[in-house]
């Protein structure tokens, strides 16, 4: 009988284990447990452990998977003198240095297991470098998991930033066998700016939520004492997940809230807020006083992810924040938003993706993150639609769709596909202007 040869393929990935504090953690994660069940064995290269500012250990890896965590540093802190470094060992990003540790261990990744593709993650740009290099040093065809756009109308700022992430995502366009995008909206936008880029080059593959995760956090659930019978007492509403000044800036939401209590609307007794591991605590501290809302908003600290999703099933109602300067981005916290079962508010653009994909869900409860009026009006009914159990919940088929299962069925398929027919890099490709 014929050798079956493995499928192998070589994930460069910053946002894995041991990090703690980003949703992008659990894609690849996902995508290393679920490819063996559809014929791909992935091998993980990462960065040391050092290179993040947090760790923990509640994420379990499968103990069969190659993974090698190269030298990495974080210029911020690690090649700073009194807060400051030098500009260029921050482009593109603070974790350069990992490129430094990363190519030699990839390279030599590539002698020893001789994978037949190569996939790289943002939204660290730096992964998408060593993607880069990788492929030019071995030929191997290279996906890019782009995500989220790396140049758009607001960002980067940095006008030098700018030009680098510009010469990157044109490399990428150039030399990808394929530019993977989790929403419509991104894929859009790059099918626009690159109009000569073959349509088959550019796939959707979204975020979702894995199902044993959620069968953990049921566990969690049921080892816990049994609740008494629900008192009467606030409702509690719960957003879990980081909250960035920009993307999903809660001032207007702070805005509301405060004109609500001075109102009579809500008060302590009738709701309570929390905002779980936001990442930027002490931005919104000192907002949340100035609001006069320490009674009504609780800041809380990181948990652990089963723990952290369990808490999710039990809340009265989730908040879902996104930027109308996101409307081409889906976050993967709604997916689990979705799966947990629970009524959402959802604070997004109506314009935007994240606002289709509630309603897709049947989840009609959405108002504009940025409009302090639009909450004002949204929240009270929504509270309403709580006190009376009448507020929608996410439909069965539509959570059931968001399953990374399918979405790891999309990526095996289009490994195969690419290691069957190795894309010639579209050298005529250029940006339009």
């Amino acid at each position: 009988m014929g050798r079956v040869m493995v499928k192998r393929v070589l994930m460069v990935a910053f946002h894995f284990p041991p990090l703690r504090g980003s949703s992008g953690i659990q894609r690849s994660l996902s995508f290393v447990r679920q490819l063996p069940q559809l014929g791909w064995q992935p091998l993980v290269l990462t960065a040391h452990p050092r290179a993040y500012a947090q760790r923990g250990d509640d994420l379990t890896l499968p103990p069969d998977l190659p993974v090698r965590r190269a030298f990495a540093l974080d210029t911020s802190r690690h090649l700073a003198w009194r807060g400051r470094y030098t500009r260029w060992l921050a482009l593109p990003d603070p974790w350069v240095s990992w490129c430094l540790g990363a190519l030699p261990a990839g390279w030599l990744m590539v002698r020893r297991y001789r994978p037949q593709v190569l996939w790289s993650t943002y939204p660290i740009a730096s992964a998408h470098l060593i993607g880069l290099l990788l492929h030019r040093c071995t030929g191997l065809p290279w996906i890019a998991d782009l995500r989220d756009p790396m140049v758009d109308a607001t960002v980067p700022v940095d006008p030098l930033k700018r030009r680098v992430y510009t010469w990157l995502e044109r490399q990428m366009v150039r030399h990808c066998a394929a530019l993977v995008f989790t929403s419509p909206g991104t894929l859009r936008l790059y099918a626009e700016r690159y109009p000569a880029l073959p349509r088959e080059r550019l796939l959707l593959i979204e975020n979702g939520y894995d199902e044993d995760d959620f069968r953990a956090a049921a566990l969690i659930q049921a080892q816990a004492e049994a609740p008494s019978p629900r008192a009467p007492g606030p409702l509690r509403l719960l957003h879990s997940g980081a909250i960035y000044p920009s993307e999903r800036d809660p001032l207007p939401l702070f805005a509301a809230l405060a004109a609500l209590k001075r109102l009579g609307v809500i008060s302590a007794q009738r709701m309570q807020l929390v905002l779980r591991a936001t990442g930027h605590d002490d931005y919104l501290a000192p907002l949340l006083r100035q609001h006069g809302l320490d009674d009504l908003v609780t800041l809380a600290p990181h948990l652990p992810y089963h723990a952290a999703l369990a808490e999710m099933m039990e809340a009265d109602g989730l908040l879902l924040l996104q930027a109308a300067n996101c409307n081409h981005q889906l976050p993967a916290k709604l997916y689990e938003c979705l799966r947990a079962g629970r009524p959402v508010l959802g604070l997004t653009d109506a314009a935007g993706d994240s606002a289709a994909a509630l309603r897709h869900a049947g989840i009609d409860t959405i108002a504009a993150l940025a409009d302090a009026d639009a909450i004002i009006a949204a929240l009270p009914h929504f509270l309403t639609l709580l006190e009376q159990g009448g507020a929608p919940l996410p439909q069965a088929a539509a959570v059931a769709a968001c399953s990374r299962r399918a979405r790891s069925v999309q990526l095996a398929a289009l490994l195969d596909r690419v290691a069957d027919h190795a894309a010639v890099p579209a050298t005529a490709i250029h940006r339009r202007t």
